[in-house]
């Protein structure tokens, strides 16, 4: 693919597998990237959301219109190594897509520009696009492949469900956090974890042993209490270690609770389906009711799968489902102490309404052991 620009006004282009082109202003790393193309419809949050693990292998498209305004944080870790303004310690997106971008920054913690956040990273970046118009087209088509190029850089389109994408994201050693006497244990899967779930769980004074996604901690022999399994990006099913492991802890009544992938790999261990979602839940605002309730709560959610709860067993119950779409959003064992949930209740970007969701994993781990 040939495309002409001049390189001091640093145009670049985002082209479609459908064959549409758009033509943009780089306000990032000048180097051409592809991967799926998604959209975001927060308004605030864009650091946390562009250090979320889950968003491997995506270009992510803002709808908001003003992006970068209040700038980026310092880079800066708590006690714990557990990142403060960030979700994890780098950068996850493939690319990013905004309307307007602000070049000037204003706020009383900002240390940098997003530019300089993106370039660092070696992020493309493209500006000056109709993200009203691009949305549309994938909430109609659904999500499509992409690529953000520059100058005669043309490169080949990238399927991250093609791909384990969490083999390259999860931790590769066994870390512990708020180790004590007493404390009760819980093995942390890490799919790509996000650093707001670690603190919710050390928050509620439990014991964190964060393992690797295909760590065998059965076999290992590690102690532990309840089993938690993170977020993370690409297709559940490309998982099949995580999967083995998670059918051996299902054989023991120890808690097990999953959070978005997490959602989606109990339910595969548990011998349900998955599937693709037209174009996805990214957003700050998805309304998600409890099952067999009237009580609706505010979600943030980020995640292109879903949980088929018709192939759910007998033993296993839908927990929360979307108001919006009628999708899963939880799920539950009727006997069991093994739940998850599809949204993101530590938020951040988001509402907190299910924030106490951690604290009843803790009661959940304490009444096991009475």
């Amino acid at each position: 693919m040939k495309m002409s620009s001049n390189k001091k006004s640093k145009k670049c282009f985002l082209v479609l597998e459908d064959g549409s082109i758009y033509e943009g202003t780089s306000f990032g790393s000048q180097n051409s990237r592809s991967g799926e193309v998604v959209f975001n419809t927060g308004m605030v949050g864009y650091n946390q959301t562009l250090t979320d693990p889950s968003y491997s292998g995506q270009i992510l498209t803002f709808t908001y219109p003003l992006i970068g305004n209040y700038g980026v944080p310092k880079n800066e870790s708590d006690k714990d190594k557990l990142n403060i303004n960030f979700e994890s310690e780098k950068i996850h997106v493939s690319g990013l897509i905004v309307s307007q971008y602000c070049q000037k920054y204003s706020h009383h913690t900002a240390v940098k520009s997003l530019s300089k956040f993106l370039t660092e990273n070696d992020i493309p970046a493209i500006a000056g696009i109709d993200t009203r118009a691009l949305t549309k087209k994938i909430r109609e088509k659904g999500t499509m492949l992409g690529k953000i190029i520059f100058d005669e850089q043309d490169i080949d389109f990238y399927n991250p469900d093609n791909d384990d994408l969490v083999k390259d994201i999860t931790t590769k050693k066994v870390i512990k956090y708020n180790s004590g006497e007493g404390k009760k244990k819980v093995v942390l899967i890490d799919c790509g974890v996000k650093h707001s779930i670690i603190k919710n769980l050390i928050k509620n004074n439990l014991e964190i042993i964060r393992v690797p996604y295909d760590y065998d901690f059965i076999k290992e022999g590690i102690a532990y209490d309840a089993v938690f399994i993170s977020n993370g990006p690409g297709d559940p099913a490309k998982c099949t270690k995580t999967i083995e492991i998670l059918k051996k802890s299902l054989k023991y009544n120890k808690p097990i609770f999953g959070i978005c992938l997490g959602n989606q790999l109990l339910a595969l261990a548990a011998g349900a389906k998955t599937y693709k979602l037209k174009y996805g839940h990214r957003s700050q605002n998805q309304p998600c009711i409890e099952t067999g309730t009237n009580r609706c709560y505010i979600t943030s959610q980020n995640h292109g799968f879903a949980v088929d709860e018709k192939t759910l067993s007998e033993e296993w119950k839908d927990w929360f489902f979307n108001a919006n779409d009628k999708t899963n959003e939880g799920i539950k064992h009727k006997t069991k102490p093994f739940m998850s949930v599809q949204f993101h209740p530590e938020a951040n970007p988001g509402p907190n309404d299910t924030q106490y969701l951690f604290a009843e994993f803790a009661k959940l781990i304490e009444g096991c052991e009475k």
